[in-house]
């Protein structure tokens, strides 16, 4: 039953940081949808870690190139998806309350994919890998 929980509060999670982007996305005061962009961030971001727990077994207990690069590559994703509002706010194409918007919604987003894969990353008989 702890699983479904987890599920659940992960959903709310999700949704509250969705909540952020498109707040910041559709007050009329700013008005603008660049900020829908980071949707491909988020969709992005943990693809090069799956690929990596499926081509890697976890038998070895030394680091791993592999799990090091998808780790690598994460990060420059989620950089990237702090980076992009920043920009935009600085080119005006955003205003910087949507901006601040935003980056809250990012900081609960990626909080819910981290949570979500140390909630079911581990290899018990409630896996993410089973789905």
């Amino acid at each position: 039953m702890a699983g479904i929980k987890a599920l659940i509060s992960l959903s709310f999670g999700g949704a509250i940081g969705l909540m952020f982007l498109m707040l910041g996305c559709a007050l009329p005061v700013y008005d603008k949808y660049w900020p829908l962009f980071l949707l491909f961030f988020y969709i992005l971001s943990p693809i090069p870690y799956c690929i990596s727990r499926r081509v890697v077994d976890d038998t070895d207990s030394a680091s791993n190139a592999c799990k090091e690069l998808a780790i690598f590559l994460t990060t420059g994703i989620v950089i990237s998806a702090f980076g992009l509002p920043v920009i935009f706010a600085r080119a005006e194409v955003i205003a910087w309350g949507a901006c601040a918007l935003v980056l809250t919604g990012n900081i609960v987003i990626f909080s819910t994919i981290l949570g979500f894969f140390m909630v079911f990353g581990s290899n018990d008989d409630f896996s993410w890998q089973q789905w």
